[in-house]
Order: structure tokens, then C-alpha cells, then sequence
């Protein structure tokens, strides 16, 4: 069982796209909304998909663009990404949740990119038109986004105004773009803790970027038949 969390209303493209992604490997998507963090839910793995900016309090500081905040769903996503972290779960965030995974590691976020953008347009694409670079870097020659997507460059999508600032603690960058900014971050020390900037659910048609939800579910059973055998079963905590 695969949680992909969202927003209580609207988003039905991403999320259903992101919940074919994970039924074509062989998962099962549950969708989470706000107010769902109310009641219990067994899931192995979790999406954290894109949207609203996030509340700059989460990362102590103030607005500086024109605000479009979703509290609830913060609230919602930080308690599902700070359970996800707590109990080793296979996590994937999406754009906002790959940043929302930055804050909840202590890292923090430019809050409008234009000002950072000099050989990158600040348009916003579903197409793969923008560029991703991954390091010929030793220590990054196994990560996950390297495995998948290669050493160099590739193409990629982008609809986002924000992105990550100071990385989180545990995270390495093995992605950014033309400009330098973040566009992948992973945690090496996990099975599978991954965080892109781009939206792969809007690019099943490229095997590398299927690969992500393909990873995802395959950590995602075996941490399931590794807590079957110890007969515990992973859920959902509620909210503080």
C-alpha cells in the first residue's frame, strides 16, 4: 500500500497519474487528504505530491512572495513525511514534497527562484524542456536518480517558483539544473528517500522517470514482507 497525499480538493492529475504509476509496478495507492490524518491507515510506502508553496513559519521565515498557502495540507504532509522518516518507510516527493522533505530534515527554501535564473527560463513546462545535471561524481555514482537517469544530463520538466535553499540534514544533492539549483536530493542511508524537483508522474511515457515509482514500490514490499515476518504492520499516527 502506497500513500500519495494531496490536497483536499482539485489535483486529480497528479495524483491519479502518480496512482497508475504505482498500480502499473504492482501497488496499491491511498489517497490522503487533509483531515485523513485523523483516522488510521496501513500503508509501506509514500508520494508526496506537488502544489502550494509551503508556509515559510515551517522553516522560520517570512514571506517574501505573494502568499498561497495550504495550512492543512502542511500540517497533513509533515505529519506523514515525519512518520514516513521515523519508521524507515520508502518515501518519493514531488516538487512541493520534495521540498516539504527539505524542511522536515531542517533545510530551508528560496521562496522565488527568478531572481536565481540566468541560463534557465523561469517558464513552466509539463514537457521535458528543461535540464537536468547529475555529477560525474564517485559519491553519487549509486544514487538512485544516477541509477535511473544517468550521469550528465537529461531532460526534465518544471513547474515550480521554489525550490531548495539549505539541504537537510542527511540529504545529498544528486541533481540541479543549468543554474545550479536543487533539483534532486536523496538520503544515501535509506532504502529509498528521494526527493525531485521535476514531475515524473507527467513523463511515464520515459522509462527513467517510471523507474522512480517502479523503485519506490519494489522498497516498499520488501520493507512489507520484512514487517509481516516480524508481525508488525505499519500505520499512520495521528497528527500532533
Amino acid at each position: 500500500m502506497i500513500a500519495i497525499t494531496g490536497p483536499r480538493r482539485g489535483a486529480v492529475g497528479p495524483r491519479t497519474l502518480a496512482a497508475l504509476a504505482i498500480r502499473l509496478y504492482g501497488g496499491r495507492p491511498l489517497q490522503l487528504r487533509p483531515g485523513d490524518e485523523e483516522r488510521r491507515h496501513e500503508y509501506h510506502g509514500v508520494v508526496v505530491t506537488g502544489g502550494h508553496d509551503i508556509e515559510p513559519v515551517l522553516y522560520a521565515a517570512e514571506p517574501e512572495v505573494e502568499p498561497n498557502y495550504d495550512t492543512a495540507r502542511d500540517a497533513l504532509e509533515t505529519a506523514v513525511i515525519r512518520d514516513a522518516l521515523r519508521r524507515g518507510l520508502p518515501l518519493l516527493g514531488i516538487c512541493r514534497g520534495a521540498q516539504l522533505l527539505n524542511v522536515c530534515r531542517g533545510g530551508s527554501l528560496f521562496q522565488d527562484l527568478r531572481f536565481l535564473r540566468h541560463k534557465t527560463s523561469h517558464r513552466r513546462t509539463l514537457l521535458p524542456l528543461k535540464t537536468l545535471c547529475v555529477p560525474q561524481d564517485p559519491t553519487i555514482a549509486q544514487s538512485v536518480v544516477a541509477r535511473l537517469l544517468g550521469r550528465g544530463c537529461s531532460r526534465i520538466n518544471s513547474l515550480h517558483n521554489q525550490g531548495i535553499d539549505r539541504v537537510g540534514t542527511g540529504l545529498l544533492v544528486t541533481g540541479r539544473d543549468l543554474d545550479g539549483i536543487v533539483q534532486a536530493v536523496e538520503d544515501p542511508s535509506q532504502c529509498f528517500l528521494v526527493g525531485v524537483q521535476w514531475h515524473p508522474e507527467f513523463l511515464l511515457y520515459l522509462g527513467s522517470q517510471r523507474g522512480l515509482f517502479r523503485e519506490l514500490v519494489k522498497s516498499a514490499r520488501t520493507l512489507c514482507k520484512d514487517t509481516t515476518n516480524e508481525g508488525d504492520h505499519p500505520r499512520t499516527e495521528r497528527a500532533p
